[in-house]
């Protein structure tokens, strides 16, 4: 396709926040290959030195839409002698999936925020005069009593569509101010790309408004809920099974082989049991502040005990109602928090089941 466009490159500071500069190109294209590699002064962003502030940032996921002379191209960050940066945790998230991929991992990310007001430094209607306000009318709301941020939150959920963002619903959450958007199914690297291109095009959409977002997993202390990035996951034997029928096992047995019949949920099953060996390696790595959401109340396990169960929002995993009756599907984590890298938390999700022992 001729003609000149404007590419953003976007990529991640030293300090975890988003960071990005605008090229032209000759024309717009689908394939990351046709974006080459750029760089920027890392001395500027606390990745590098003055005297050797050069770091490279190549395009791993492109972004466009039909409406914008414009595409965002999210990139990852380099050496100039190609060795990743410490906190590139892409390279690293990407070597993990590649090991494996006949497994199929499928990711949906239920990613919560607050929306803040610039001038008081709290959430958008946070009932500010009312000693004795409560959550509960906020979630799923609607009229003006109840609801508050929807303008930014319904602009935010339709760019990322427009920009193929693989979001697949948005609500209002517990407390006022609370939102929540849901991303995926997403395959293996792609949850992290998906994730992190919404949440900068939310810091973007805040640059025309009064607010700015507050990724934090506790902004408001005492009895108001805190925000979280609950990991919904699967792999295709938890999807599906192993395929083999009752018919065949008794079959195999017969012939002296052992062949045996196992369920989605059996995986399922297998996985949580890993999962609950690895417990604080998870949580070293599922967010920062993580401890002042998760105390037991406001629909989150404990920090520091494992849990699981049926429909129990206060378990650290939660498996569904259909995925118990159907006999497979998915399991949802509930630990991670609000600001969790999602490359590192969907690397250890599959490296914990699937890789380790």
């Amino acid at each position: 396709m001729m003609g000149k466009i404007g590419a953003y490159y976007v990529w991640i500071g030293g300090n975890g926040e988003f960071r990005s500069k605008l090229r032209t190109v000759n024309s717009l294209n689908y394939d990351v290959n046709h974006y080459p590699e750029w760089n920027y002064d890392g001395s500027s962003t606390d990745q590098a030195s003055g005297e050797d502030s050069e770091v490279i940032i190549k395009p791993r996921r492109v972004f466009t839409a039909k409406s914008h002379q414009c595409v965002y191209v999210l990139c990852d960050t380099y050496r100039p002698n190609g060795e990743p940066l410490p906190n590139n945790t892409r390279e690293k998230a990407e070597k993990i999936f590649n090991m494996a991929p006949e497994h199929e991992p499928w990711f949906g990310i239920e990613q919560e925020y607050f929306i803040m007001d610039r001038m008081t430094g709290k959430p958008v209607g946070f009932p500010n005069d009312d000693p004795n306000a409560k959550q509960g009318q906020y979630y799923c709301s609607v009229g003006s009593l109840n609801t508050f941020g929807r303008s930014l939150a319904e602009s935010h959920y339709k760019f990322c569509l427009e920009y193929g963002i693989k979001l697949s619903g948005l609500n209002a959450e517990v407390a006022p101010g609370q939102w929540e958007w849901q991303c995926g199914p997403c395959v293996g690297i792609e949850a992290g790309d998906h994730v992190l291109m919404a949440r900068y095009f939310l810091e973007l959409l805040t640059e025309n408004q009064g607010y700015y977002i507050d990724w934090s997993p506790k902004p408001v202390s005492g009895d108001w809920n805190g925000s979280g990035c609950h990991t919904n996951y699967s792999t295709k034997l938890m999807r599906e099974g192993n395929g083999v029928s009752r018919d065949q096992e008794a079959l195999a047995r017969r012939n002296g082989v052992n062949l045996r019949s196992r369920t989605g949920l059996d995986y399922i099953n297998e996985a949580i049991d890993k999962l609950s060996r690895k417990h604080d390696e998870h949580m070293e790595v599922y967010g920062s502040g993580n401890e002042l959401r998760m105390t037991g109340e406001h629909e989150t396990a404990k920090y520091d005990v494992f849990s699981y169960g049926v429909a129990n929002r206060g378990a650290s995993i939660r498996i569904g109602n259909e995925t118990q009756r159907q006999q497979k599907g998915y399991f949802e984590d509930r630990r991670p928090s609000s600001n969790m890298d999602p490359y590192l938390v969907t690397s250890k999700l599959f490296k914990t089941t699937v890789l380790d022992d």
